[in-house]
């Protein structure tokens, strides 16, 4: 199949402008359903490269997104929740869209077009050996990212791409491609949607994961949560009467005095109380 014909192919459904909005919404939905399904049938290939990124990260590597537009947002999405979530440094995961933060509110014209951008931006985080960078793009052809995991592999940096085409350029080049094949868009053209669900989907399935890995949930909990907001630190103090069978009281003093879960557990099960 060639692969201009899955994100750009017209749409299922034509005279949308006709439809009311209670069959646009239940066509919409129609379509969304049909995403998950498309991400089950390449877990093995989100599962290699979970491996192969905490394989990088055990080595002191660093996890790097690129993409632009709505693909660029959702890695930069994903790599900013990581910290917050699971206490890591915000230099472990790190997005890059194509035309710089700006881009992330404001398209910014024919920044996804340079053919050489994407390296400059790698290069300003000093990436190495030890890193590895995902290119994310529905259409696969993106320049911006295709160029820059090409830069990447000339300089012997491990790569991957989530597209949503098959045998786009992007896979072609990428060590650890994931194709997620959603098919035509309910509006054509539009991959913000099938695709974009699609993406984040697959970038959740990932990170999730890797912290897992990585040892930063204890059971089902986010223990290396930073106690940012009231929310969160009610949710610790709950963690902590949960698992050490202790008082909201002594829970609260005891985040008071570590200023996080894990550390809270480990010096209360040590004695330090």
């Amino acid at each position: 199949m060639d692969f201009t014909k899955t994100t750009e192919q017209a749409s299922n459904y034509n005279h949308l402008e006709k439809m009311s909005v209670s069959e646009l919404l239940t066509h919409i939905n129609s379509e969304d359903k049909t995403v998950p399904f498309a991400v089950e049938k390449v877990i093995p290939s989100i599962e290699k490269m979970v491996q192969i990124i905490v394989l990088q990260m055990k080595k002191g590597g660093r996890l790097f997104y690129v993409g632009s537009g709505t693909s660029g947002r959702l890695g930069i999405l994903d790599a900013s929740e990581c910290p917050p979530t699971y206490g890591v440094s915000h230099n472990l995961i790190i997005g890059i869209i194509a035309g710089g933060d700006t881009a992330i509110r404001k398209a910014v014209e024919f920044a996804e077009d340079s053919t050489t951008q994407c390296w400059e931006d790698l290069k300003s985080h000093q990436i190495n050996s030890n890193d590895i960078v995902i290119g994310i793009a529905a259409s696969g052809t993106t320049p911006y990212v295709v160029n820059g995991i090409k830069k990447c592999n000339e300089n012997s940096i491990l790569t991957g791409c989530i597209t949503c085409n098959v045998g786009s350029p992007l896979a072609k080049i990428a060590k650890f491609p994931i194709e997620v094949l959603v098919g035509p868009e309910f509006v054509t053209g539009s991959s913000r949607m099938k695709a974009g669900t699609a993406q984040k989907l697959v970038l959740n399935m990932i990170s999730t994961s890797v912290m897992i890995q990585l040892g930063k949930i204890k059971g089902n909990k986010m223990v290396d949560m930073q106690l940012t907001n009231d929310k969160l630190v009610i949710r610790g103090t709950k963690m902590l009467m949960e698992e050490l069978n202790i008082s909201e009281e002594k829970a609260i003093e005891l985040l008071i005095k570590y200023k996080n879960v894990r550390t809270s557990i480990l010096n209360y099960t040590n004695g330090n109380r």
